[in-house]
């Protein structure tokens, strides 16, 4: 395998597994600068993961190629309902919402399917060729071929997300009241309005997330198919410092991380480390990216700060 195969194979298999990281991340954000933390991602990705492969077992036939992406539109809408409870509730619900979510789908596939999880889903996003970009030497080989298009939509999301975060009168207003509510409302800024718009966009990316790793990644849906992305995308959000394109890069490197245990016996000098240790080195380097950052990564004043509105 020349330098060249080699580099393609690394980049297509990182955008993979970074493209539900991707997402998520990017729906935390909206959350934690609204000041919500929403530790709920984990339960709303397998919402989103559940409702897709749903849709997709049963409208296979009659949507063929664009399923996957209707599946993932589905997974985003449901995904956004079910991050209602968390906008009630706020903070509390965020545990609820993780273990609600599990046992709930699998009840509902022992009632639909009578077994523990899903058949295989036979539309997938699987991998694509990018028009025009492909045919470029060497970057186009490396980047655009055969490569996943639900993540360069994550990174194209990002960009949008980024600028109506930072440079939009709706993003100033977001972001204020995750610092300072009481200032923000004196203001005329409704900050429970801000809020709900942060957690409800935190639902709608994670529900996508959950549907686009459904789809390209697990093909099926049990009660272990969203196991720990949720909150590997939280940590994503934090080592980005709260930031879109700090949690997209981030995500690229978790990305990265998992995608090693696939490739990783093709990839000289990793091709001998035990299949074992590839698998569990995420979660090590997640919980390493908590215990090195957390402490020197700023969040916003008021992220995580019940606000009651004084009359």
């Amino acid at each position: 395998m020349n330098l060249t195969s080699l580099l393609a194979l690394i980049v297509s298999s990182t955008l993979v597994y970074s493209a539900p990281l991707i997402l998520t991340s990017l729906g935390g954000v909206y959350s934690e600068n609204s000041g919500i933390v929403n530790i709920g991602l984990e339960g709303i990705m397998t919402v989103g993961a559940f409702t897709s492969i749903i849709f997709n077992l049963t409208f296979a036939k009659t949507f063929g190629s664009a399923t996957p992406w209707l599946g993932a539109l589905v997974g985003a809408i449901f995904g956004l309902i079910f991050s209602i409870l968390h906008a009630f509730a706020t903070i509390i619900s965020g545990t609820v919402l993780n273990l609600l979510a599990p046992p709930l789908g699998v009840f509902l596939i022992k009632a639909i399917y009578e077994k523990g999880q899903t058949p295989n889903i036979t539309a997938n996003f699987g991998y694509a060729d990018i028009p025009v970009l492909a045919q470029m030497p060497v970057i186009g080989k490396i980047f655009f071929t055969n490569t996943s298009a639900p993540a360069w939509l994550a990174i194209i999301l990002t960009i949008i997300l980024w600028f109506v975060l930072y440079k939009t009168k709706l993003g100033l207003r977001l972001r204020s009241t995750g610092e300072n509510p009481q200032a923000a409302d004196t203001l005329g800024i409704n900050v429970y309005k801000m809020r709900y718009i942060g957690v409800l966009t935190s639902g709608l990316m994670a529900g996508l997330g959950g549907a686009v790793f459904a789809q390209s990644i697990s093909g099926n849906f049990s009660i272990s198919t969203i196991v720990g992305q949720g909150f590997m995308a939280l940590a994503a959000v934090i080592f980005g410092k709260w930031n879109p394109v700090g949690a997209m890069l981030s995500s690229l490197f978790f990305g990265f991380a998992q995608s090693l245990s696939i490739i990783g016996n093709q990839l000289p000098g990793i091709a001998k480390i035990p299949t074992v240790y590839m698998q569990i080195a995420p979660y090590v380097i997640t919980i390493l990216v908590l215990v090195l950052f957390l402490g020197k990564s700023v969040a916003p004043a008021a992220d995580g700060v019940n606000y009651i509105k004084s009359k």
